[in-house]
């Protein structure tokens, strides 16, 4: 049976409010035993908030363990590249520290080895020119993801990959791409899951990174119109998903999990 790797943001809500479908969506899922994650590019809440988020909208059968974010993903990059490196500091909230702490690093801002970028939206122009500064003293940047712009209630907000080009525009240095649509993000998963990608299915609102992970990866994707992107954008886009559908409604579960 396939696993569902189910996107957050603007596919099982927007903000503070619920997606319906996306309620009853992961309710099928649960009771008709179809294995699932969700898969965000939303570094802010710690698997445990993530929890408590959706609960208070009214989810039900979701726990910690079921959550891979992209802070989840970039700490474990960053761990693989070099067991003698474990300084780091962050622009991030709970999200982010709880997945650095998890691999064992160490967070300060005394010549760190790599400063990582999550989504804070409390951060300001002296934190910015702080990670500046430890940069262009050495430190790595790692960006947890290069998503443009977030799906909210009415409209969009500044999403994290803005703040990382900052930081890269402003140090001449790429961050190496972590978050949806690459390939660490889905490793990460993949790896939590016990599975391999053919035994995946990816599912989200986002053409550029939902659904570019699956078309760049080989993994099945259904593109479900709830959030940033429309039907309309795929020609425009060049990014084809597998199904696409106006809402998780639309989709039949047991018949994807067992194709």
């Amino acid at each position: 049976m396939k696993t569902m790797l189910f996107d957050l943001d603007g596919t099982m809500y927007r903000g503070p409010q619920p997606i319906e479908a996306g309620i009853r969506a992961v309710n099928f899922c649960a009771e008709h035993h179809i294995p699932y994650l969700f898969l965000t590019n939303n570094s802010m809440r710690t698997p445990e908030e993530n929890v408590k988020h959706m609960t208070d909208m009214g989810y039900t059968n979701v726990h910690a363990e079921d959550f891979v974010n992209s802070a989840i993903a970039a700490a474990d990059y960053a761990a693989r590249l070099d067991p003698n490196k474990r300084k780091a500091w962050m622009i991030g909230q709970n999200g982010m520290r709880q997945a650095l702490f998890n691999e064992g690093f160490e967070i300060t801002d005394d010549h760190p080895d790599y400063v990582f970028i999550g989504l804070d939206k409390t951060a300001d122009y002296a934190t910015y020119s702080k990670a500046l500064a430890m940069l262009l003293d050495g430190a790595m940047l790692i960006g947890t993801n290069h998503d443009r712009i977030l799906a909210k209630p009415g409209g969009f907000e500044v999403g994290n990959g803005a703040v990382v080009t900052l930081f890269e525009y402003a140090t001449g240095k790429p961050s190496p791409k972590i978050g949806k649509p690459d390939l660490p993000i889905l490793e990460t998963a993949l790896k939590k899951a016990g599975i391999s990608k053919e035994d995946a299915i990816i599912i989200g609102d986002n053409l550029e990174t939902d659904v570019a992970l699956g078309y760049n990866n080989q993994v099945q994707t259904v593109f479900v119109q709830s959030g940033v992107h429309q039907e309309k954008d795929i020609e425009r886009l060049q990014i084809f998903p597998d199904l696409t559908v106006s809402s998780l409604d639309d989709v039949d579960f047991l018949a994807l999990a067992n194709a």
